[in-house]
Formats: structure tokens, C-alpha cells, sequence
């Protein structure tokens, strides 16, 4: 199965959390320099580079979320495409089986019919790995 769609939702959570923490530290360092009792032109330039480098922090905050919102995303399609291979799967499984059940019935029945082209196509499939990217491609008849 492709993705692990649990630990990328923990990693989204955790992107997020980074920049809310990286937006709050930002916060903290201007409310702190501001909060110095130093006055003058020294003070007033410390002050500005606090404020640039909390700029530049809200900056790398934005990136974080941003990055979360793309793996939030991502894994929206990942859990689509996983949903569709299972769906695939299943029904295909099921397709097989009845075909194999209508081929037994005719083993035993004296009419002497053969399968269908269908129904012999359905047993021959060989499927690919449980939940591999391989299912979205299978192509059988009543799929």
C-alpha cells in the first residue's frame, strides 16, 4: 500500500505547529526587545534588526504552512488513488469469483456448454499485489 496516510496527517499537524511556534517566537523576541529599558540609537537599531529577523522568522512560518497545505494536499490524492485501487480490487476479486463459480456450474452440468470468452478471461487473471498502483491500470470485462 502506498503512504502512510496517518503519519503524513501527524507530519501536517507537526508543519503547522512548527510555524505557529516559529510565528510565536517571533512574537516573543519583538515583545521582548521592545520591552528593554535601553533607549538611544543603539537601542533603536537592536530593535529593527529584532524586527527583521522576526520578519524573516513569519517568513519561514508562512513556508511551513504552506509545506503543510501542499502535503495536506498530496495526501488527499494519495488516500483517492488508495481508495480506488481497493475499490478496483474488490471488485475485481469478486468478478473472478463469479466467473469461477459460473465455470464450475458448468463442469458439473451435462449441456456440455464451455465458458464464455469473458468468464475464461476473468479466471486467467493473474492480479497484481495487494494494494499496488498496478490495479488502477487492470483492465477486465465488467470492470
Amino acid at each position: 500500500m502506498y503512504g502512510d496516510s496517518a503519519a503524513t496527517r501527524r507530519r501536517v499537524a507537526q508543519l503547522r505547529e512548527q510555524g505557529s511556534d516559529i510565528r510565536a517566537t517571533a512574537d516573543r523576541l519583538v515583545s521582548q526587545a521592545e520591552s528593554v529599558p535601553w533607549h538611544g540609537r543603539a537601542a533603536d537599531s537592536m530593535r529593527s534588526r529584532i524586527q527583521d529577523r522576526a520578519n524573516r522568522l513569519k517568513v519561514a512560518a508562512g513556508h511551513h504552512e504552506s509545506a503543510a497545505d501542499s502535503l495536506a494536499r498530496h495526501l488527499v490524492e494519495v488516500d483517492a488513488r488508495k481508495d480506488a485501487i481497493e475499490t478496483t480490487r474488490a471488485r475485481a476479486t469478486s468478478l473472478v469469483a463469479d466467473a469461477a463459480g459460473r465455470i464450475a456450474a458448468l463442469a458439473h452440468d451435462d449441456s456440455g456448454r464451455a465458458p464464455t470468452d469473458e468468464d475464461s478471461a476473468l479466471v486467467a487473471f493473474v492480479p497484481p499485489p495487494a494494494g499496488h498502483k498496478d490495479w488502477l491500470d487492470v483492465e477486465l470485462p465488467g470492470l
